[in-house]
């Protein structure tokens, strides 16, 4: 008798291609990173309670660096007009560092530091008494633009980062990619920042300008 010839079934089992693509699906909405704009990383304050308000706090206008950001996105710094921003982080370091007049914590502060934070320092007896003092003060009103204020702040923030790398041996951008997730990262962001509080006040706009 001849035998019969097994053919090879040509047809391709297809009943678990829909189980298998949910499972890539899965696989890859689990695995997918998604990018987000954050934002400007600020830390707020807590909503005021209406029953238990602030204290007034009591600063000498020499302890205030004041920049205020008008309709046109030009600048008033400490009372001076200005076009443009440029070289504002050299003004609010200088305003920062001066140790105008420093009590006995500020003189160990400024004794402790490097050569090169130190020559920032006037001590200029009408500006800032010291860095623990210093407030740097960013007003705008309704019609000031978003992008001059983010620069404007950006370059406050700059100031300060300048400062902090500086004391720890850094460059500025070396200093802002710490990311404090060990021991030695976390150190060295200590080190920077020890008695110079980032101190930048948002103040309220005003209600003019814009629409």
């Amino acid at each position: 008798m001849a035998r019969k010839k097994n053919r090879m079934s040509t047809e391709v089992n297809a009943g678990s291609m829909a189980d298998i693509a949910f499972l890539l699906l899965i696989f890859f909405l689990v695995t997918t990173t998604i990018a987000s704009d954050k934002g400007i990383l600020n830390i707020l304050p807590p909503k005021p309670d209406p029953n238990n308000p602030p204290p007034e706090i009591d600063l000498n206008k020499r302890n205030i660096f004041n920049i205020l950001i008008n309709a046109n996105d030009q600048l008033l710094v400490e009372d001076e007009f200005r076009d443009s921003p440029d070289g504002l982080d050299e003004d609010v370091k200088a305003f920062i560092m001066n140790f105008g007049a420093p009590n006995e914590e500020a003189t160990a502060l400024y004794n402790s530091l490097p050569a090169s934070v130190k020559a920032l320092s006037a001590r200029n007896p009408e500006s800032s008494d010291h860095p623990g003092e210093a407030v740097v003060s960013i007003k705008t009103n309704r019609g000031t633009s978003y992008e001059k204020y983010l620069e404007v702040f950006d370059l406050a923030k700059k100031a300060y980062f300048d400062i902090y790398a500086a004391r720890v041996n850094l460059s500025t951008d070396e200093y802002r990619g710490l990311t404090g997730k060990n021991d030695a990262e976390t150190s060295l962001q200590d080190r920077g920042k020890e008695g110079i509080p980032m101190a930048i006040s948002i103040a309220e706009p005003d209600k003019i300008g814009g629409n």
